[in-house]
């Protein structure tokens, strides 16, 4: 009686346990490992990269014949290659598309014919619940085959991130796990039942069992964004804000006690509709926003309520109802991607250089900043702190175009420079007296110059100010570069600007 009732029980079991493991199957089969030969740029000598190196990492096929993963798994890679699971053979791969700041790349393969046998993920239509159980597929260290870690879904939370020296990556939902992702996961899937749920992109380093997954409610707007074979970045509501906790504040504001929100504190000017200094915002489109600026997401979780900006914008607008003199208006705001600041990231781009005698000149950028501290000495680090390139690190750009243009690499030397301080890193104020605007700008006032000096200033402490004899230094540049193994006096973009003097 009990062997018939086993097997009774057996047979019903059958066609789920089937089902379940045809699914494993197939998210397995759905899973590659990435690899990457990445050459870096090398900030302090513009004209060159570093030397190369190799990383791997993980990727999931997904619809249109691509391959989903991290932008820091191919950041910088001049070949990228992928293997699906229990294959022995590599496939070619390229970069299609790459958002640094939401840390997501789309890869696409010479061969389609891969995908025949590597069916795409699906992706979730929803966020995954607290506590709901979850599987991370990847390539990790320590083995060469794919991993599967298990946990829950602990927390889900809105929070900065991508790949930017600076931490300004735009914001984003991100779903926190208690499965283990290590180093080698970056850009694999992980699953809530047989549904991508997301992109595993990153751990805490120093605590146990915190790592995070890029939810598909932040993958499937990069996709719409790239359809036009152009990535555009997520529209942002870049007023600053503060909130609306403190009891002396909400008597400034003159506030009902019942009403909540959030406060502009400094706004953005913006074409058409904008928001105001003291505005409380209440609601963006249906969803109420507390007094710490968040607003509830499912039965357990509460985020910031600019998470929403991407998903109820029409027409480059988000509605939003405020409080403005005490008095309830209805706004609907202009939003737009976030504008490179005036010092922007490279962005998966090499740097611009122009060299001019013994002067390296380069527009500066986050990857600069970054090390220059760490590797300079005192002279050059207190000139540093002193001007823009520090004190205006985290700035917008004052007028369109505007950028730092630094002396990115110490003195060449040569008998032209003789006598002058290694001005390297600090940021160029003035050539022959004309105020630089940006690295563009810089190349064109050297270009054009007629005078027999060319005067170059800087700002900050602890500088001089340089002066050329221009046609000495014209003739010795390219000497210089020979001696210096230099290839090319600039980048493709600034030689541009330098020859286009014969063609005038």
């Amino acid at each position: 009686m009990r062997r018939k009732l086993l097997a009774a029980v057996l047979i019903a079991m059958a066609p789920g346990l089937a089902r379940a493991q045809n699914e494993a199957a197939g998210l397995e089969n759905s899973v590659v490992k990435v690899f990457s030969s990445m050459r870096y740029p090398d900030p302090y000598k513009p004209w060159t990269k570093q030397a190369p190196s190799e990383a791997t990492g993980s990727g999931g096929v997904i619809s249109g014949n691509r391959i989903l993963t991290n932008a820091h798994v191919v950041m910088f890679a001049s070949e990228v290659q992928i293997r699906a699971n229990q294959s022995g053979n590599k496939v070619t791969a390229r970069v299609e598309s790459l958002a640094r700041d939401m840390d997501l790349a789309i890869l696409k393969l010479e061969d389609d014919g891969f995908f025949k046998d590597h069916p795409p993920l699906g992706c979730a239509s929803t966020l995954p619940e607290i506590k709901d159980a979850v599987m991370a597929f990847g390539y990790p260290v320590g083995g060469d085959s794919l991993s599967v870690t298990k946990g829950i879904v602990s927390r889900i939370d809105f929070a900065p991130y991508g790949y930017d020296p600076a931490g300004t990556g735009a914001a984003g939902l991100r779903i926190q796990v208690d499965a283990a992702i290590n180093p080698g996961n970056s850009g694999g899937p992980a699953v809530v039942g047989d549904k991508m749920i997301g992109l595993a992109f990153a751990s805490l380093g120093g605590a146990q069992n915190i790592s995070y997954i890029i939810p598909c409610a932040e993958i499937e707007p990069y996709l719409k964004d790239i359809a036009d074979g152009r990535y555009d970045g997520k529209p942002v509501l870049a007023d600053r804000l503060q909130t609306l906790e403190n009891p002396a504040l909400r008597a400034f504001l003159k506030l009902p006690k019942d009403t909540q929100g959030i406060v502009v504190d400094e706004p953005v000017e913006r074409p058409g509709p904008s928001l105001k200094k003291w505005d409380v915002i209440t609601k963006i489109a249906d969803a109420a926003v507390d007094d710490q600026g968040m607003v509830k997401l499912g039965a357990n979780s509460r985020v910031g309520f600019q998470y929403l900006v991407q998903s109820v914008a029409k027409g480059g607008k988000v509605s939003l109802a405020i409080v403005r003199d005490s008095k309830p208006l209805q706004v609907d705001l202009p939003v737009e991607p976030a504008k490179p600041g005036l010092i922007p990231s490279l962005d998966g781009s090499y740097p611009s250089y122009f060299v001019y005698g013994p002067l390296v000149l380069s527009g500066a950028t986050m990857e600069y900043v970054g090390g220059f501290m760490r590797n300079q000495g005192m002279n050059n680090m207190v000139g540093a702190l002193t001007s823009s390139l520090l004190k205006r690190m985290l700035d917008q750009r004052s007028f369109p175009g505007e950028g730092l243009v630094v002396v990115s690499s110490p003195f060449f030397p040569h008998r032209v420079g003789q006598g002058y301080s290694n001005p390297m890193g600090l940021v160029v104020h003035k050539i022959s007296g004309v105020r630089v605007k940006n690295l563009t700008h810089a190349v064109e006032l050297l270009r054009d110059h007629t005078g027999e000096f060319v005067t170059v200033e800087f700002e900050g402490l602890f500088r001089e100010t340089l002066v050329f004899a221009h046609k000495e230094v014209l003739a010795a540049t390219e000497a210089i570069l020979t001696d210096n193994g230099v290839r090319s006096q600039g980048s493709p973009d600034t030689l541009a600007v330098w020859n286009a003097k014969a063609a005038r």
